[in-house]
């Protein structure tokens, strides 16, 4: 059994759900949800297709995340081909894209959960509308500058943080526990799509147009996915039942010992952590590996990194299939486990310099499926492990936890490559993201058939 979490909960796992009235993530009872999605109360799920308030999330979550990604490469090409930018102000604007997460991620968790989370999405699409259309604004006033690109990327930076975590929060007040697997497939094959085409289209758009004019389309995109929130109709309650009483700092405190009280949530938030630390070490020197050692040109690195984003998108095609097969705890340990023996088929590419090249593409291929196929899971999990009103910083703390050991991870590949070498710096790399599915054996993770057999019961104090 599991140590009871901060308020004298303790988490469950059996076969068939424990209670007789279970309650849904977000506080509203299961036979509500079935009601709202049009399931027979004993029924299986029907599919999200009929979901209108889910396709509308998704819709919108799809055209944030392509609007996110084309952002990530115009900023920089717009600064390097209209402004001349020197290496350190391109490493300052990359800064200032990605801070927020670090800086601001909790206090959003603690907002996210203060709030309802349907208004934070439609303002965080019309925040960072208004602030990308500065940049023609300025273009065509002729002020445009470093320093104008600095405050948009920290504005976009700092309401995509906010966008990221309500959205992942809002899902389960809109779809039931047993279709968060599902749920969370699909929106994660839009980040997928995203992160393989968005840079390729906003490559193509600052081609065709003036650069800051693809910023206008841009920032079009986020209007269209307020549009789709908006549609959204569905009431949404709060989670909390009571007034605000606590700072914000006892509330982000709050949701750091809920998530160290529950065993399952260390664990996942552990085995996340240490693949990100040791697969960033790793990524700090893979290229080099790759042109050095390996001898591969741009175009064969290209295709390495394009199988990458190929395997995340039939990883979220998998998710669900998989988890309905095997189990979601299973698909969870062995997709981990996946990662990590496909990663080292890197190392072992030296011994076979003939297919090296094939060595590597099937290494992030198999890495990145596994990967989000995991993800996916492990996500819907989390979410029925987490009461609503606590939904933002859990999902918060998981950001700026993974969102750290992004520098630190990157910082120990290099100085591990400066002082050791390429070849062992990737070996360390390998194995460490292995040992990222060691921290799910202590925990009963395998057990769990179904993410919503997990039944968080809360009593009140």
């Amino acid at each position: 059994m599991l140590p009871p979490d901060l308020f004298g909960s303790t988490v469950l796992m059996n076969d068939q759900p424990s209670l007789d009235q279970p309650v849904s993530p977000g506080g509203t009872d299961l036979h509500e949800l079935q009601v709202k999605t049009g399931a027979p109360p004993d029924g299986e799920p029907p599919s999200l297709w009929r979901n209108r308030a889910f396709l509308n999330l998704w819709g919108a979550e799809s055209l944030s995340q392509f609007g996110t990604q084309i952002t990530m490469i115009t900023l920089p090409l717009i600064a390097a081909l209209t402004l001349d930018a020197s290496p350190l102000q391109m490493g300052m604007l990359s800064a200032a894209m990605t801070a927020p997460a670090l800086v601001i991620g909790l206090f959003v968790g603690v907002w996210v959960d203060r709030l309802r989370r349907r208004p934070l999405l439609i303002g965080a699409d019309i925040a960072r509308a208004i602030a990308l259309l500065a940049i023609p604004t300025a273009w065509w006033l002729d002020v445009l500058s470093i320093s104008v690109l600095y405050g948009v990327a920290l504005v976009v930076g700092s309401f995509t943080v906010v966008f990221d975590v309500a959205y992942i929060s809002f899902l389960p007040s809109l779809i039931r526990r047993d279709q968060l697997v599902d749920g969370n497939s699909k929106l994660e094959m839009s980040v997928s799509t995203a992160q393989v085409g968005g840079p390729a289209i906003g490559g193509v758009l600052v081609g065709a147009m003036t650069p800051p004019l693809v910023i206008i389309l841009d920032a079009l995109s986020y209007i269209a996915s307020a549009f789709f929130l908006i549609r959204i109709r569905d009431s949404e309650r709060l989670g909390r039942s009571q007034p605000v009483r606590a700072t914000m700092l006892q509330e982000i405190l709050e949701g750091l010992r809920v998530l160290l009280r529950n065993r399952l949530l260390v664990m996942l938030a552990a085995s996340s952590a240490t693949l990100t630390l040791f697969g960033y070490a790793f990524l700090a020197v893979y290229v080099l590996y790759m042109t050095g050692d390996l001898g591969l040109g741009p175009g064969a690195i290209g295709l390495v990194f394009g199988a990458g984003g190929a395997g995340a998108l039939i990883g979220a095609l998998l998710s669900a299939p998989l988890s309905r097969r095997f189990g979601t705890g299973p698909t969870i340990v062995s997709a981990r486990l996946a990662f990590g023996v496909a990663g080292l088929l890197v190392p072992v590419a030296l011994s076979f310099p003939t297919i090296a090249l094939q060595l590597v593409v099937a290494a992030e291929f198999l890495q990145w499926m596994a990967l989000v196929a995991g993800d996916v899971n492990a996500r819907s999990l989390r979410q029925v492990l987490t009461p609503d009103h606590l939904l933002g910083r859990i999902n918060a703390t998981f950001r700026v936890l993974v969102g750290g050991a992004i520098p630190v991870g990157a910082l120990i590949g290099g100085v591990l490559g400066e002082f050791v070498g390429i070849r062992a710096t990737l070996v360390i790399g390998v194995f460490g993201m292995l040992l990222a599915f060691v921290w799910l054996l202590f925990a009963p993770v395998w057990s769990i058939r179904r993410p919503e057999d997990v039944a968080l019961v809360q009593s009140e104090r």
